[in-house]
C-alpha cells in the first residue's frame, strides 16, 4: 500500500489565505458576478465547504450548494451553458466529465484536493494492476485519470449502500484513496477491502482527546463526525455520515447543540436548516504551525469574490477545465455507474418510506 500521504504531504504547496475584501469590495463584486452570470448563461455549483458568502451567492443566483452527488446531478441536468465550479479542482472535472457540451469554469484550477494529490495516476494504475482480481472503486475526490482506471466511482453519501451491494455479488475490493473511509465502509459492510492509504487534511486533524473534553464541557451536545475522520473520533459520534447526512443528523437529533466534526463551511447550510441549534466546532490541533487545515480545508478558501468575477470574465486557460476526450469516456463509465446506482437507491428509500 501507498505511504503518500505519511512522507509527502508537508512538501504540497499550501495556497496563501485569500486577501480580506472590504464591505464595499464585496458588495462590488456580488453585482460584477451577477452580470457576469447573466451574460454567460452561467451558473454556480457551490461546495458546502466553500466560504459562507459564496454559498450565498450560489442561493441567490439561482445554483446550487451540495455536496459532490448533488453537485454532479445539478450541473448535468441545468440548462446553463456555462458551470462556475465553487470547490476544488476534481469537481470542476467531474463537471466536465458530465457535461462536455458546457464551458465548466473554475475561480481557480490551482484548488487542489490532498486525497487527489495523495493519489498519483502512475502509482495507482500499479497498485490495481498488481491486484487484479479486485473490483476497484475510488472516492469522487480523485483527478479524472484515477477515475478512468476504476470501475466504480463514489461519494460518502453512497459508500457504504455500493461496497455492501458489491460484497453481496462476491467481489473483493480496491478502494481509493481514503484511508479512514475505506476503513469505515469495511466495518460497515464486512466486505473485503484493500485499501489505498490516503487521507483528507481536513479531517485527519481531528483530535480526540479535545473532543473528549469538549464533550465534557457540553454534556447536552451531540457529535457529528464525518467518515473521513480518524477512527476514534468516529468512535465518540452520535451520528457518522456524508456532508448531506451530518445536515439532516442535525435536524433529526434532539440535542440542543451540534459539535461538528467536518469542514466548518458546513455550518451555513447546517444552521440554515436548525437555527434554533448551537452548532460547534470539533477541535483540532489548532491553529498555530502543527495544523495544516484547522477544520477549513485550504483550497476551498481560494474560491472568492474577486476570483469568482475572474473566472467569469476572464475565461481561459486560468479558469476553463478541460478534460481529453478519450480520458473523458473513460471516466464517463464509473461515474454513470455511481449516478444510476444513487438513483435507484433513492427510489428503494423512498418507496420504503
Amino acid at each position: 500500500m501507498s505511504a503518500l500521504f505519511e512522507t509527502e504531504h508537508a512538501a504540497w504547496p499550501f495556497p496563501a489565505k485569500p486577501a480580506r475584501l472590504s464591505d464595499d469590495e464585496k458588495a462590488f463584486y456580488r453585482h460584477k458576478i451577477k452580470q457576469l452570470l447573466k451574460a454567460r448563461n452561467a451558473v454556480i455549483v457551490a461546495h458546502y465547504y466553500t466560504d459562507p458568502e459564496i454559498q450565498a451567492l450560489a442561493e441567490e443566483t439561482g445554483g446550487c450548494v451540495a455536496d459532490s452527488l448533488e453537485m454532479a446531478r445539478f450541473g448535468s441536468s441545468h440548462p446553463a451553458s456555462t458551470l462556475l465550479v465553487a470547490g476544488v479542482r476534481f469537481m470542476g472535472e467531474t463537471a466536465k466529465i458530465l457535461s462536455p457540451e458546457k464551458t465548466v469554469l473554475m475561480p481557480t484550477l490551482q484548488a487542489e484536493c490532498s486525497l487527489d494529490l495523495g493519489c498519483p495516476i502512475d502509482e495507482f494504475s500499479a497498485f490495481c494492476d498488481a491486484h487484479p482480481d479486485r473490483t476497484v472503486v475510488v472516492y469522487a475526490n480523485t483527478s479524472a485519470a484515477v477515475k478512468a482506471r476504476a470501475d466504480w466511482v463514489v461519494t460518502s453519501s453512497i459508500a457504504v449502500e455500493l461496497i455492501d451491494h458489491l460484497d453481496s455479488l462476491g467481489e473483493k475490493i480496491i478502494w481509493a484513496p481514503d484511508r479512514h473511509l475505506g476503513r469505515y465502509v469495511t466495518q460497515k459492510t464486512g466486505a473485503d477491502v484493500l485499501c489505498w492509504q490516503g487521507a483528507c487534511i481536513v479531517h485527519d486533524e481531528f483530535k480526540t482527546q479535545a473532543l473528549l473534553r469538549m464533550k465534557a464541557l457540553y454534556p447536552d451536545a451531540a457529535v457529528l463526525v464525518h467518515p473521513e475522520s480518524p477512527q476514534a473520533v468516529v468512535d465518540l459520534a452520535d451520528a457518522v455520515g456524508s456532508t448531506s447526512q451530518l445536515i439532516q443528523a442535525a435536524q433529526r437529533l434532539p440535542h440542543p447543540q451540534m459539535i461538528v466534526a467536518t469542514d466548518r463551511g458546513i455550518f451555513y447550510k447546517m444552521q440554515q436548516a436548525v437555527p434554533e441549534k448551537t452548532l460547534l466546532e470539533a477541535p483540532t490541533a489548532g491553529e498555530g504551525a502543527t495544523c495544516r487545515s484547522c477544520a477549513h480545508c485550504p483550497w476551498m478558501a481560494m474560491n472568492g469574490l474577486k476570483a469568482i468575477a475572474d473566472g467569469l470574465e476572464q475565461g481561459g486557460a486560468q479558469h476553463e477545465i478541460e478534460v481529453d476526450a478519450a480520458l473523458r469516456e473513460a471516466a464517463l463509465l464509473p461515474l454513470d455507474r455511481m449516478l444510476a446506482f444513487a438513483a435507484e437507491l433513492k427510489l428503494k428509500v423512498k418507496g420504503n418510506a
